[in-house]
């Protein structure tokens, strides 16, 4: 008879394979919760390049490839202003009253995620370091290592406004010319801070101070989604100033 596998069993069981290397080959690193058969590290800030040098480089590891970098901004993370009960039904009343305004010098408020695939070993890992300084957020770029994250550092700068120590030309890559603020930054304003327009006396194109007027005509809506729950619900995942994080029902 033909023998079946637990792919799952298996798929846990190399994950936890691939971990023990990690924590025995390469220091600085903390592991986070994360979903089944993912696997996360936490890296110290000063110790950036280092690891990833060893996680490239180490044979039994061999992460020979960037695949993603991304910027967090956690500002209320975690305390949305809307429960997600009814949401078809409830309407403004969901509406929860704030404690306090967000506080844009939070500690931990940025980070920076890094998605790394090993082609040698077929497996691939996560990292994330917090920028130590909220105010100029900061960290080592990793052009270096891995050439392709020239463009994905310039994304993150152009958008949520983190320095990349190193980078070899950091400069906007998204937004326009002589665009203010940082977009992807939860305080940033949703109507902008300047609009662009055709001026037919000048003919050309002008910026002006934006004119739109801000309303809200209907509330943030989160749909409830039970995929997503245990992740929800993950240590990893809780607000950062240690409150407990509520579920779609209040608990």
């Amino acid at each position: 008879m033909e023998q079946t596998t637990d792919q799952p069993a298996a798929a846990g069981a190399g994950i936890e394979a691939l971990a023990h290397t990690i924590e025995g080959l390469v220091r600085g690193v903390t592991r986070l919760p994360s979903p089944a058969h993912e696997l996360a590290y936490r890296v110290e800030p000063a110790r950036l390049l280092e690891v990833c040098r060893a996680l490239r480089d180490t044979p039994e590891l061999r992460f020979e490839m960037l695949m993603d970098v991304a910027g967090v901004d956690f500002l209320q993370f975690g305390r949305e202003d809307w429960l997600t009960t009814g949401a078809t039904r409830s309407g403004f009343s969901r509406a929860r009253e704030m404690n306090a305004p967000p506080d844009p010098d939070m500690a931990g408020r940025f980070a920076v995620v890094y998605q790394l695939l090993s082609i040698t070993h077929n497996a691939r890992l996560r990292l994330r370091v917090v920028c130590p300084d909220t105010r100029e957020p900061i960290v080592d770029s990793l052009v270096e290592i891995w050439p392709g994250a020239n463009w994905f550092e310039r994304e993150a700068f152009d958008l949520f406004g983190i320095l990349f120590r190193g980078h070899p030309d950091l400069r906007r890559i998204l937004t326009d010319y002589g665009f203010i603020g940082h977009p992807f930054r939860k305080d940033f304003p949703l109507i902008g801070n300047v609009e662009t327009r055709y001026d037919p006396e000048k003919k050309r194109v002008v910026y002006e101070p934006v004119s739109i007027v801000p309303r809200v005509l209907a509330p943030k809506v989160i749909r409830h989604d039970n995929r997503y729950e245990p992740a929800l619900t993950a240590p990893e995942f809780a607000p950062l100033d240690g409150s407990k994080l509520s579920d779609n029902r209040g608990r």
